[in-house]
């Protein structure tokens, strides 16, 4: 599924609703000590102390600019302003024992994030936006904190036995549904899944409504997503990652010029994964911290697209 099919299907499987906050608003995250204020536009567009190395900007400062999109579980911007969920609390995080208080988020849609951050609009992308091959020959990306794996949502004691693609290929007569243009289809296309195995629906509860009326026999989607849909659908059952799938995964997403930033964030970025602190905040959010484990940002940059 491609990143921004898989978090407007996740959101809406989760039941938030996203707050009306125009595009490009500056907000200010705050710590337990600090209210939101809103920024200029002087800050969102980087300020005076531009030509500064982002380090000693950063820390000079007292934050630094990340991009968001406002789209729980992997960002989210609260009713008094603070901007959180897994990408910004992780960051958030890092960024503390760098020396650098905190972050401000500036809510974009995710297909103006790398541009804006080669504008130097932003100092980073904590969006939950997936690595592939095109974004990571454009950005730096820190090593993974979200790593996603697929499942197939099938009914209550998966009667046809679909665990992998495999099985897929295997039985011709399987229907998989699939979100056109998302990345499960990519994945099965990829397998060379025949297209007669596909069904294409454009959302996640007609797609659900279409394996339990028995017009399709699984549906391919992000385990996370799967499960919240799980929460309200009744007779759907999820199953266990699909092992023969590729994994994605974001983390946090910088200019090509930073790589001294990123290099010093990724070393803190492993002390903090080593520590009960990223469980916690996985957790929080409902991301898994075990299969982060062992994932590499090199792995997850041969991802095709």
């Amino acid at each position: 599924m491609t990143p921004e099919i898989t978090r407007r299907t996740m959101l809406r499987g989760v039941g938030y609703a996203a707050l009306a906050i125009p595009t490009g608003t500056f907000l200010a995250a705050c710590g337990s000590n600090n209210a939101p204020v809103a920024g200029t536009t002087g800050a969102a567009s980087g300020g005076s102390d531009l030509g500064a190395d982002l380090l000693s900007r950063a820390k000079k400062q007292g934050y630094i600019r990340v991009a968001i999109a406002n789209e729980p579980p992997y960002t989210k911007v609260e009713a008094d302003g603070t901007v959180t969920g897994c990408e910004p609390d992780v960051c958030r995080a890092v960024c503390k024992k760098m020396g650098i208080d905190d972050i401000q988020g500036i809510i974009t849609p995710y297909n103006g994030m790398i541009p804006g951050l080669q504008a130097n609009r932003w100092d980073a992308i904590t969006a939950g936006l997936f690595m592939k091959e095109s974004r990571c020959a454009q950005v730096l990306y820190s090593e993974p904190v979200i790593v996603s794996t697929e499942s197939f949502g099938v009914p209550q004691g998966n009667p046809k036995h679909i665990l992998t693609v495999k099985d897929v290929l295997d039985n011709k007569n399987l229907k998989i549904v699939v979100l056109p243009g998302g990345f499960e289809e990519g994945i099965l296309q990829t397998a060379k899944v025949p297209d007669s195995q596909l069904v294409r629906i454009n959302d996640n509860r007609s797609g659900v409504e279409a394996v339990l009326a028995g017009r399709a026999d699984a549906f391919m989607l992000p385990t996370l997503s799967l499960k919240a849909l799980a929460e309200t659908e009744k007779g759907l059952e999820v199953t266990p990652p699909v092992s023969d799938a590729p994994k994605t995964g974001s983390g946090a997403a910088f200019r090509k010029d930073d790589k001294a930033f990123v290099d010093e964030y990724n070393k803190n970025l492993t002390t903090l994964k080593d520590s009960p602190e990223f469980a916690q905040i996985l957790d929080k959010w409902g991301f898994d911290p075990a299969v982060v484990k062992g994932v590499t940002t090199a792995e997850l940059c041969k991802n095709p697209g």
